[in-house]
């Protein structure tokens, strides 16, 4: 038996690239380079920086920005989205990393590798079974809560180094008794230079690049400079800590930074590693794949372009394996670094292959270089992205708009902050299916009537209607399955004990799109109960899947009514004579 051989469109689903570089042209190209030399400036200084925030030696931090970028330009769908370590990842690599309880420099890089690792194959792995619709599970609020809290906890743990003061902790009350305990050690030259550098930065943000319009440099060289600000910082900071031996003086620097291209390595596959790093790595694989591919499509979307989120899986699964084998450690899609990418012109993945054999050159050329860069410099870089990260807002938009997700953005804010980063994320996973859950738990069923003179029925509280006191109109507006399959059974049975004289009830299903079951069950029930108070079940607006679903059943045999296309047509027909009164319940919402 010989297996199916791989079709042109099976190479295609599986490497874009195929796609993309058929109509690779020197215009292209062009775009490309120019942006990839705009992200290689703006990615050196942060990948510095990010590896720091995770507790890991600099250098990789530069190799987390090579090889996974060439492998998202293979496997990515995207054509601006910047692969590489981002402030969040990183924070939660190290509270991953920090549970292991590992004692040497050694032990704790070879944990970060395995975790890229095992992130790597667990999000390749849900690319293949296309089950990149998992992170829908996670919504929006609670996923904007969590990242608000990462990035307070982000800027609190990088405070230790702008004093220059020892401090550790997880939480921020952990973080904030540390700092207290050790303030009076503060180093006021490190103190002096962190926040220089933490003014110069915040200034670029909004002011250099107007500063440089005004002075008649053309918008993209005035974009180029303005996002050379952090490269500016780290220059000048590490030249006066040179020229000053300010190391001498306790102010605490990079080190020594190898040179040369990331060495291969290769994962531990100690069972007991893996068992330790599993959570985290479910946890971090779940959060880079949703802040991804939000970027991702967002920016697709200016174009009018399209992203397949179930290949981003792939694309970003191997660009966490290739971060394994080359001495990185977890990676994804950066918000900051994609946007600039995006404005820079880039038009293809390649941007990112270009970015790649930019940072290479720079860990074979400037890593000497980094010896006497200040960590006070590389902590301000960090406070200055994550800030731009919080956004309290969503606590007050979300209590406007829904108590139940107000709930949910704050509990993860709260849990974040004060328990960490794993259960912060972890309850954010759990609530979100909850609410799910819960919101569908409860579906909304509308008693309806005839608006005069139209064939449309509306919501007897909402709308001045028609109604036929010998027959109960329901409009059940959500899908039925096992969560809510008894409410709409009490909901039905309890309306029913209220009505005199009723001889029909009609179900529609405009917006059913699903019966399981449970469902089924439930309406065999119902049609039952009914029938024993003589009262005939009729359904209408049935959709077609779920006629198809009925119809291999015995449900319609046993059906007391009949099924009509129309709700226009069991009113027709229902109606012993001319409807008798209009219920009027005003505007009241239900």
């Amino acid at each position: 038996m010989s297996l199916p051989r791989p079709t042109r469109e099976t190479f295609t689903r599986y490497l874009p690239i195929l796609t993309w570089a058929r109509a690779y042209n020197r215009d292209t190209a062009t775009s490309d380079l120019v942006a990839a030399v705009i992200v290689t400036i703006m990615l050196i200084p942060q990948s510095l920086a990010y590896a720091l925030l995770a507790g890991l030696p600099a250098e990789m931090g530069l190799y987390a920005s090579i090889l996974p970028l060439v492998a998202y330009a293979i496997f990515g769908t995207s054509r601006a989205l910047a692969v590489g370590p981002v402030a969040v990842v990183s924070l939660m690599t190290a509270t991953a990393i920090g549970a292991l309880g590992v004692s040497t420099p050694a032990e704790y890089a070879l944990a970060a590798i395995t975790l890229a690792f095992i992130s790597g194959v667990l999000l390749a792995l849900l690319g293949v079974l296309r089950l990149g619709f998992l992170a829908n599970f996670l919504s929006h609020p609670v996923i904007a809560g969590f990242i608000t809290a990462s990035g307070v906890l982000i800027a609190a743990s990088q405070l230790k180094h702008i004093f220059g003061i020892d401090a550790e902790g997880h939480t921020l009350l952990a973080l904030l008794r540390s700092l207290g305990a050790h303030l009076s050690e503060t180093n006021l030259i490190t103190l002096v230079l962190g926040l220089a550098a933490l003014a110069f930065l915040f200034w670029v943000r909004k002011g250099l690049k107007p500063l440089l319009l005004k002075a008649g440099l053309k918008p993209r060289l005035a974009d180029v400079l303005a996002k050379a600000g952090p490269v500016a910082a780290v220059a000048v900071t590490t030249l006066v800590t040179w020229a000053f031996s300010l190391n001498d003086r306790g102010v605490r620097v990079v080190g020594e930074v190898p040179t040369g291209l990331p060495p291969l390595s290769a994962p531990s596959f100690d069972p007991e590693m893996w068992s330790q790093l599993a959570l985290s790595a479910v946890l971090i694989s779940i959060i880079g794949f949703v802040e991804s591919v939000s970027v991702a499509q967002t920016l697709a979307a200016k174009r009018r372009q399209r992203i397949d989120p179930d290949q981003e899986l792939i694309g970003l699964g191997a660009s966490n394996v290739a971060s394994a084998v080359s001495g990185g450690y977890p990676v994804t899609g950066g918000f900051s670094r994609s946007v600039v990418n995006f404005d820079a012109g880039a038009e293809t993945p390649a941007a990112g292959a270009y970015t790649a054999v930019g940072i290479g050159l720079a860990t074979l050329l400037l890593t000497p270089l980094l010896f006497f860069l200040p960590k006070a410099t590389l902590a301000a870089t960090i406070i200055v992205a994550v800030l731009s990260l919080v956004d309290f807002s969503i606590v007050g938009k979300a209590w406007r708009y829904s108590k139940v997700d107000f709930t949910a953005v704050t509990a993860t804010i709260v849990l974040t902050l004060l328990v960490g980063v794993e259960t912060g994320v972890s309850a954010g996973v759990i609530l979100s299916i909850f609410l799910h859950l819960y919101k569908t738990s409860k579906p909304h069923v509308a008693e309806v009537g005839l608006v005069p003179g139209t064939h449309h029925f509306r919501n007897i509280r909402r709308h001045k209607v028609e109604t036929l006191p010998e027959v109960l109109t329901l409009r059940v507006d959500e899908s039925l399955y096992f969560v809510n399959a008894r409410f709409l059974e009490e909901y039905v049975l309890n309306r029913v004990a209220e009505c005199e004289n009723l001889r029909h009830v009609v179900l529609m299903f405009p917006a059913v799109n699903e019966v399981d079951f449970s469902a089924l069950e439930t309406l065999e029930e119902i049609n039952r109960r009914l029938d024993e108070q003589g009262i005939t079940l009729h359904l209408t607006e049935v959709k077609g899947p779920v006629m198809d679903r009925l119809k291999r059943s015995h449900f319609l045999d046993e059906l007391t009514g009949k099924v009509f296309l129309a709700q226009y047509d069991a009113w027709c027909e229902l109606q012993s004579g001319p409807a008798e009164g209009t219920k009027d319940k005003g505007l009241a919402a239900q």
